[in-house]
């Protein structure tokens, strides 16, 4: 019986030796297992399957791992079981990419298969086999982000997982940027992190230099900011303010450089070169968010107490713009407490005003700047009603925090009424489209009153009259 064995074993070897890697073999390797599941020999054919699985074509290999998972089931533990589905999966993903090679999602899923399974030698493989496939299209940079994705993820797990540290992940971010087609587009994220692992490692001037090629080759925004926080937090000031100067080069419209790079020589103590900035930022023809740029360069005046200055560039911005929320800016900066003042929070006196004298003073200037604004408003080409109604709801607050019921009263003459009204909406074709109410504001220069209300103004009168007549009438009659 056990010779009857060792025969039958020689010829199924024989068999699986010759037809290797043919479609028919998956059939011999799975009646092969069977047979040493028989003479129970269980060790002999976990062996056999997982050998067929790694010889047996894709195509044929599904009866494999059906049996396979069927023998586990029955004489295997958990982490057998485990091993037929990773096995199992593995061959799901190698056919589709075998189908489309270069779909990074596939990539993506197979690698973390493997990262989850914990095998450091098959995850090195499938990540070196999906960076591989670089994309066909240089100018294809939604395809690309997609596969930088790729060398970033095999970056990290190598420095994280894969048990080389920072050196295995330098040389992968170095891979990955001399692919990069950095004179069409590149990828400030992964420049960055390229960086951060020179640092990590210890290498300021590695860091240093890749930071610099980054700028030279495709300049990005968020590379240059971190290349300047950088040398900040170095305490290399000329650094900080070469980057800066080639930063806004590269960008003149953006506001944001130019404010910090203001507030960075005001830490300085430098104030006049603080404020040059500003000034050459101000006269720049285009900017991405002038009144923001604005607002920090009088919020910086205010700060270091120059009240004069603030009240220069309030009137060189109304000179620019009329926008109801400059005035109203304008007026609040009139009104606040003067630098310095114990009112505002500072020790003693300044400006030259008394204690006594400041809040009135305040309060008269910021008057008379809602008086310029309104004004203005009301002068306008197109005059903004909502605008005006919020500067003169201001006002009034104003004056009624201050008590000057006279100065009230005169706001409050100025308010409009606000009205109901009806208007036709039409078509693109010039059709109406129906009817639609809208609430307009009218104020006592324009009459106060809409035609109509003057109508019915006018019959209430009338009515009234009518009835005092009649009561009038009736009194002679009682007498």
């Amino acid at each position: 019986m056990a010779q009857d064995r060792v025969r039958c074993r020689g010829v199924y070897e024989r068999a699986v030796a010759v037809l290797e890697g043919e479609e028919d073999a998956a059939d011999v390797f799975v009646r092969f297992a069977q047979f040493e599941e028989q003479c129970r020999e269980h060790e002999r054919a976990r062996c056999i399957y997982r050998y067929a699985l790694d010889h047996v074509p894709r195509k044929a290999a599904e009866g494999v791992y059906a049996a396979y998972t069927t023998f586990e089931k029955q004489h295997g533990d958990r982490a057998g079981i485990e091993a037929v589905v990773l096995a199992k999966r593995r061959v799901s993903y190698e056919e589709r990419l075998r189908q489309v090679p270069g779909c990074y999602d596939t990539w993506f899923d197979y690698a973390r298969l493997e990262e989850e399974a914990g095998d450091t030698a098959r995850t090195r493989e499938v990540y070196e086999r999906a960076v591989a496939c670089v994309p066909p299209d240089a100018g294809d940079k939604r395809l690309w982000r997609r596969y930088i994705y790729l060398w970033i993820k095999y970056a990290l797990w190598e420095e994280l997982e894969g048990g080389e540290g920072t050196g295995r992940a330098r040389e992968v971010y170095a891979a990955a940027l001399r692919l990069l087609p950095n004179r069409t587009f590149t990828f400030g994220k992964l420049w960055l992190l390229a960086a951060q692992a020179e640092l990590r490692a210890g290498s300021l001037d590695g860091a240093r230099r890749l930071l610099g090629t980054s700028l030279g080759l495709c300049p990005k925004l968020k590379v240059f900011r971190f290349y300047i926080d950088l040398e900040l937090q170095l305490g290399c000031v000329e650094r900080c303010r070469t980057l800066y100067g080639k930063l806004l080069e590269f960008s003149p419209t953006n506001v944001s450089s130019w404010t910090r790079f203001a507030q960075l020589e005001r830490s300085l103590g430098e104030a006049e070169r603080a404020r040059a900035i500003f000034e050459l930022a101000v006269a720049q023809p285009v900017l991405d968010a002038p009144e923001a740029l604005w607002k920090a360069y009088i919020d910086a005046e205010i700060a270091d107490g120059q009240r004069a200055q603030a009240r220069q560039l309030y009137a060189r911005l109304l000179e620019r713009t009329q926008h109801v929320k400059v005035w109203l800016s304008c007026a609040a900066f009139e009104a606040a407490p003067l630098p310095g003042s114990e009112e505002g929070g500072g020790e003693g006196a300044a400006g030259g005003a008394s204690e006594s004298e400041a809040p009135q003073q305040r309060h008269a200037a910021a008057s008379a700047v809602y008086e310029r604004a309104d004004a203005a408003l009301r002068s306008a080409a197109q005059p903004d009603k909502e605008a005006r109604v919020m500067l003169l709801e201001a006002w009034r607050a104003h004056e009624a925090a201050a008590g000057d019921a006279d100065a009230l009263r005169s706001v409050e003459a100025r308010l409009p009424k606000r009205v109901k009204r009806r208007r036709t909406l039409q078509t693109e074709d010039g059709s109406a489209a129906g009817v639609e109410e809208y609430y307009d504001y009218l104020f006592p220069e324009e009459g106060g009153a809409a035609p109509n209300l003057k109508i019915l103004e006018a019959a209430r009168r009338w009515k009234e009259a009518q009835l005092a007549k009649a009561a009038l009438q009736a009194t002679e009659d009682e007498e």
